[in-house]
């Protein structure tokens, strides 16, 4: 194959793909069509058999902030946890596991509105590599400093670790 054929086939490809993506509707899990932006039920979420694709990020997340049970069944435990000593004068990092009894709920939605608020004002970004995904929480001029770990296990997303260093 000359390099003029690869080049043209590539090419190609990418405009398939693009094409495709620009439409302004998405397919999801169940195969139906929604909206850019658009609110899905979290039930979609749920089931994912061995032979399809991987679980979409965002509906996972949602799914896991608004149900307890789907939350206790998507964190590997006992979760590894860094969080800043009390106990030490600088508040040095120190590790601890938590169990599934000594859980407590965890919200990660977000809305823009939490940027601008009177008090505790964050943004929240999710920084994807590979088969992981970090949701990072940073403060704006108080404190707020976490980060959440998520990892593909059987194409389906876990929290496996976490990083509190707010004070």
């Amino acid at each position: 194959m000359t390099l003029k054929t690869l080049l043209l086939s590539c090419f190609s490809v990418l405009f398939l793909i693009s094409c495709t993506q620009g439409s302004g509707k998405k397919e999801d899990i169940s195969g139906e069509e929604r909206e850019v932006g658009e609110v899905v039920r979290s039930d979609k979420v749920a089931e994912i058999s061995g032979d399809e694709e991987e679980e979409e990020f965002d509906l996972f997340i949602q799914h896991f902030s608004k149900d307890k049970t789907f939350q206790l069944n998507r964190i590997a435990f006992p979760i590894s946890v860094i969080i800043p000593d009390t106990e030490h004068e600088g508040m040095a990092p120190t590790e601890e596991s938590i169990g599934k009894y000594d859980w407590e709920p965890l919200d990660l939605t977000y809305d823009s509105t939490y940027l601008t608020r009177p008090f505790d004002q964050y943004y929240q970004v999710v920084r994807y590599k590979n088969d992981t995904a970090v949701v990072e929480i940073r403060g704006i001029n108080n404190g707020i400093y976490a980060d959440y770990y998520f990892t593909l296990i059987e194409k389906k997303w876990y929290l496996v670790t976490l990083y509190e260093a707010s004070f």
